[in-house]
């Protein structure tokens, strides 16, 4: 399984969530299904920071997505410019900070690494960032993965994945660990790339909730 198809279930089992928590509050399996789509989408943030060309560039597409994507957000869950919750986007790019500080600190010194896994969770709690603290934690935990190898690596990501849920979420929260299943069958290629297919990845998630807004 590549990067591609990663990406499609991700993007599917995200808006299958976003549907039903907007529309069918009352079928918690839509929901549930939704689980599956953060964790990949962390994975492959991950992945995508070992195989950018420029850390600079990947960091400022996710930010500048983030301010695109936060009218929509507001709109198809609050109905309203809601000032409280940001969208997934900014999780992300405290995440690829923390990941790159962190992959950038020399061996011998591990500090400036730790302080910016600690910045991104303090800025993703006070900027109250989708998943917050557990975004991030998600994020660090797939790429201290990263160099574990064979089954250990599942292992260790389910049980990482599990214990972070149960201690700063519970409820259907623990059905991420199912992202897991399609993590673990990745080939490590990109498959197809083109810059429609990029960018039109990083649209699917501000149109989608336009979309849901104006159907609501």
């Amino acid at each position: 399984m590549n990067t591609l198809y990663l990406k499609l279930i991700a993007l599917i089992t995200m808006i299958i969530d976003h549907t039903g928590a907007v529309f069918y509050p009352e079928y918690p399996v839509l929901r549930l299904i939704g689980r599956i789509a953060f964790p990949i989408y962390c994975f492959l943030l991950v992945e995508g920071y070992f195989h950018t060309r420029d850390v600079k560039k990947y960091a400022l597409r996710l930010l500048a997505f983030a301010f695109i994507s936060e009218i929509p957000f507001d709109l198809a869950f609050f109905g309203r410019i809601e000032y409280t919750h940001q969208n997934i986007f900014f999780t992300l790019f405290l995440g690829l900070l923390a990941v790159h500080f962190t992959e950038t600190s020399p061996q011998n010194n591990p500090i400036p690494g730790m302080a910016a896994i600690l910045a991104a969770i303090v800025l993703s709690e006070f900027l109250r960032t989708d998943y917050g603290i557990l975004g991030i934690l998600y994020i660090m935990v797939f790429y201290g993965m990263r160099q574990v190898k064979s089954m250990m690596k599942i292992l260790f990501m389910i049980l990482l994945l599990t214990l972070l849920n149960f201690l700063l979420s519970g409820g259907l929260q623990l059905y991420s660990i199912l992202a897991v299943l399609f993590i673990a069958g990745y080939n490590g290629k990109p498959g197809p790339r083109s810059a429609f297919l990029k960018y039109g990845f990083y649209a699917a998630y501000p149109v989608h909730l336009l979309v849901i807004y104006l159907l609501k």
